[in-house]
C-alpha cells in the first residue's frame, strides 16, 4: 500500500517526524552532559523545553484523530507510534532530571558509552519515521534500521549489567550505588523503549508496506 498523500492526512507523518527530531535532539544533548561537554543544569531546561513542546504534538495527534475521517494508517498505529515516541522522550528528561535532583558527578566510561547508544538509536529511529508516508518504497530501509536498533539494544544489555555489576563491587558510597543504579536503569529503560519502537515499525512495514 502505497501512500499518496495530501493536507490533513500528510499532517500526520508530519508531526511524528517533528516529536522524533526532538526527541533526538535531547539525546544528543544527554550524550553531550554525559561527556562533559555542557553541564547537566544547563541541559536539563533545553530537555524540558523540547519534551513540552514533544507534549503538544501528542495532544494535536489525539485532536486530529479525532476530526480527520480517513487516516494514512488505522488510527490506533498513529497513536501507539506518538506514545513510545513520546514515552522514549519522557526517560530522557527523567535522565537528567535524576542527575540534577542527585547532582550527580562524573560518569563511568560504561554510562557514557550508553548515552552513545541511547543516541545512536534515537536516530535509527528518528530516520525510520522519516520512511513512514513512503514504506511501499523505503521498507527494506526500515528493516536494516530495526536490525541496528536490536543489535544496539543487546549491546546496551551487556553494558548495562557490566556496570551494575562494577557499581555493586567497587563502589563504596551507599548513597552513590543508589544513585547510579538509578540512573543505569533509566537508561536501559530508554533503549528498551526503542526496542518497542522498532517493534512497531516492524508491524506497521508488515501491515502497509
Amino acid at each position: 500500500m502505497a501512500f499518496k498523500l495530501k493536507g490533513k492526512e500528510e499532517k500526520f507523518f508530519s508531526i511524528l517526524e517533528n516529536h522524533a527530531a526532538l526527541t533526538f535532539e535531547s539525546a544528543e544533548i544527554m550524550e553531550r552532559v554525559f561527556k562533559g561537554e555542557i553541564s547537566k543544569e544547563e541541559a536539563f531546561p533545553e530537555i524540558d523545553k523540547k519534551e513540552k513542546a514533544a507534549d503538544e504534538l501528542v495532544n494535536e495527534t489525539v485532536d486530529r484523530l479525532r476530526k480527520t475521517f480517513i487516516t494514512p494508517m488505522d488510527r490506533e498505529d498513529i497513536q501507539l507510534l506518538i506514545d513510545q515516541l513520546d514515552t522514549t522522550l519522557d526517560n530522557i528528561k527523567e535522565i537528567m532530571d535524576k542527575m540534577v535532583m542527585y547532582r550527580i558527578g562524573k560518569p563511568s566510561e560504561g554510562a557514557i558509552h550508553l548515552s552513545e547508544i541511547v543516541v545512536k538509536c534515537v536516530k535509527h529511529i528518528n530516520k525510520s519515521i522519516s520512511y513512514m508516508g513512503s514504506l511501499k518504497k523505503d521498507h527494506v530501509k526500515v528493516e536494516g534500521r530495526i536490525h541496528q536498533v536490536l543489535k544496539l539494544e543487546s549491546e546496551a544489555d551487556n553494558i548495562y549489567h557490566e556496570e551494575m555489576a562494577k557499581l555493586f563491587t567497587e563502589c563504596t558510597d551507599p548513597i552513590e550505588i543508589i544513585k547510579w543504579k538509578e540512573i543505569l536503569s533509566s537508561m536501559e529503560d530508554v533503549i528498551d523503549g526503542c526496542e518497542d519502537l522498532v517493534g512497531t515499525f516492524r508491524r506497521v512495514v508488515l501491515k502497509y508496506a
